[in-house]
């Protein structure tokens, strides 16, 4: 067995760290391990993809909440709490919906991932909305036309991407966050 994000080390248990106590659907790509990149895949590379995974459902609800709020003139922390809801709704929703489709029920599913999308979606949000805040990206009389805003959320998106980055190597080498 590989060291990599669904497989302890050889000298640890022979289960499969992805499935926690349950195990996928029989059937499912998921239960037959076919999600699975090369054996060789390093801890950092893999990391780097479910980081990856990680932005882009806290970026696509990110952007609809700063789009919302500075659209509407909402107070920067409204714009917060709006981007940081969707970012976890999206987020969350990019990570569910494909396990849901490989035949594991919501219930399932979530006991997955839960734990590990909760800390790396908050670690990437708070640097992101923290960028973002103080780079002038969602203040007053800030517009989507305003190339400031444009440049607050792309720098906010790599910050986010590398603070999110050593988290999820550190989850993925404790089992605490799964591939998928």
């Amino acid at each position: 067995m590989s060291d990599d994000c669904c497989h302890k080390p050889a000298a640890a248990s022979p289960a499969p760290a992805c499935h926690g106590a349950g195990q996928a659907p029989a059937g499912t790509a998921h239960s037959a391990h076919a999600h699975h990149g090369p054996a060789a895949v390093g801890p950092w590379r893999m990391a780097a993809s479910v980081t990856l995974h990680c932005l882009t459902g806290c970026a696509i609800g990110e952007w609809t909440g700063l789009a919302i709020g500075v659209s509407l003139g909402l107070e920067s922390h409204h714009t917060i709490m709006l981007a940081v809801s969707l970012a976890f709704l999206f987020g969350f929703a990019l990570t569910l919906i494909p396990l849901m489709r490989r035949g594991m029920s919501f219930s399932q599913a979530w006991k997955l991932v839960w734990l590990g999308e909760v800390v790396s979606i908050s670690v990437m949000e708070l640097v992101m909305n923290l960028v973002d805040y103080h780079m002038g990206g969602m203040g007053p009389g800030m517009s989507l036309a305003h190339p400031q805003y444009w440049i607050a959320f792309g720098t906010a998106a790599v910050a986010g991407y590398f603070a999110a980055l050593p988290v999820n190597w550190w989850l993925l080498r404790r089992g605490m966050k799964n591939c998928h």
